[in-house]
């Protein structure tokens, strides 16, 4: 009798350790690394919601391959040095073989160095550098990934757009020489601007601790040219444009995704224009889906970081799935091959793992952001 109430007690401590664990106690860590505190503070909480919306949805479906996701998040401040330590830790601390992040590519490159040495996968939702897939020898990255297109074809859009739709003939570029964000978009887009025709009247630099800019907005205000064009984060977007409307310049305002942000100033950022990767106004169903569901758990619409945070993650374990297994190597190869058609657009991947896709441009009118226009690659 004693035997028998053993086997019964030890069969429902089994069941309840096997419910616990999510059946058969088999879990997958992925790590979020996204900036949660600082200056673009949105950007984490966007990305992080984005992400753990889409592993909420998986683990409610059974996980991956029988196995549930388990998630570690890390603050990693959009900075090299607190990305590689939250690399570091998120790997070998907290083992960890897949990564969701780092949003800035000045944060994902140095991450992108750490994976590949350690045998890890990457997939940035957001950083749009070509370095962060691609070493310096031209080489790409075996097991880094990204979610978004890259700087040339948004620095391209950018330039096309001004001329194409705006008729400008002359810009002018302020960047941060030390961003590699902000150096690559300001690059291309003063490159492919040249190479139809434009004039680059003004081009200036600063510093990521800047404040003021009077000094080189003056020239922008001497030289009046059709176009400003500022590929930097919102943060410094809105003192920027707040001190270009103060001194009177006229000239329509350009930017890139760094603008997304629910902390954009739309009143001193009224008239420009920026590229972006997704819209919460396109009309395809996998988009609206996306939005209602993200609107019932955050009480917000969701913008570009959240979407391709979602994204991210759906690409990481719709390849895992392909897979068969979490083996970093084999989910890297099926994220190769792979086509996935996830919200900001179907993807598959070039040779430098980058995805092919279109881009849109969104206009600041009225205290609200209005979509304009969708370029395909």
């Amino acid at each position: 009798m004693r035997a028998r109430v053993l086997l019964i007690l030890a069969l429902v401590v089994s069941i309840l350790a096997l419910t616990a664990c999510g059946g058969g106690g088999k879990t997958v860590k992925i790590a979020i690394l996204a900036p949660l505190s600082g200056d673009v503070a949105t950007f984490g909480e966007s990305t992080r919601n984005g992400a753990m919306l889409a592993i909420e949805e998986w683990n409610e479906k059974g996980g991956v391959n029988g196995s549930q996701i388990e998630t570690v998040v890390e603050d990693s401040q959009c900075s090299a040095e607190a990305a590689v330590s939250a690399a570091n830790k998120v790997i070998d601390q907290d083992g960890a073989k897949f990564i969701i992040g780092e949003v800035c590519s000045s944060a994902s490159i140095p991450i992108s160095e750490i994976v590949v040495a350690k045998g890890v996968y990457q997939i940035s939702p957001t950083s749009t550098n070509p370095s962060v897939t691609v070493d310096e020898g031209g080489n790409t990255k075996s097991s880094v990934f990204r979610a978004c297109f890259i700087d040339p074809f948004q620095g391209k859009v950018a330039a096309k757009f001004a001329i194409d739709n705006l008729g400008a003939k002359t810009a002018a570029v302020f960047l941060d020489q030390g961003n590699d964000y902000v150096r690559g978009l300001a690059e291309v887009f003063i490159a492919e601007f040249e190479a139809m025709g434009g004039q680059i009247l003004v081009k200036e630099t600063y510093t990521g601790d800047d404040q003021d800019f009077s000094a080189i907005l003056t020239k922008v205000k001497d030289a009046n040219p059709d176009v400003l064009y500022l590929p930097d984060y919102y943060s410094t977007v809105n003192l920027i444009a707040a001190q270009a409307k103060e001194k009177g310049i006229t000239a329509v305002m350009l930017g890139g995704d760094g603008w997304d942000s629910s902390d954009l100033d739309l009143s001193v950022m009224e008239g420009g224009f920026y590229t972006n990767h997704f819209s919460p106004d396109d009309t395809r169903a996998v988009v609206q889906d996306f939005v209602s569901k993200y609107e019932s758990k955050y009480g917000a619409r969701p913008d570009a970081l959240a979407a391709l945070a979602y994204d991210a993650a759906n690409i990481l374990l719709q390849a895992m799935e392909s897979a068969g297994e979490a083996d970093p190597a084999k989910v890297a190869a099926a994220t190769e091959s792979g086509k996935f058609p996830v919200v900001s657009g179907d993807i598959s991947y070039d040779a430098q793992h980058n995805p092919v896709k279109a881009a849109v441009v969104l206009k600041v009118e009225g205290g609200k952001v209005m979509y304009m226009d969708t370029v395909a690659p």
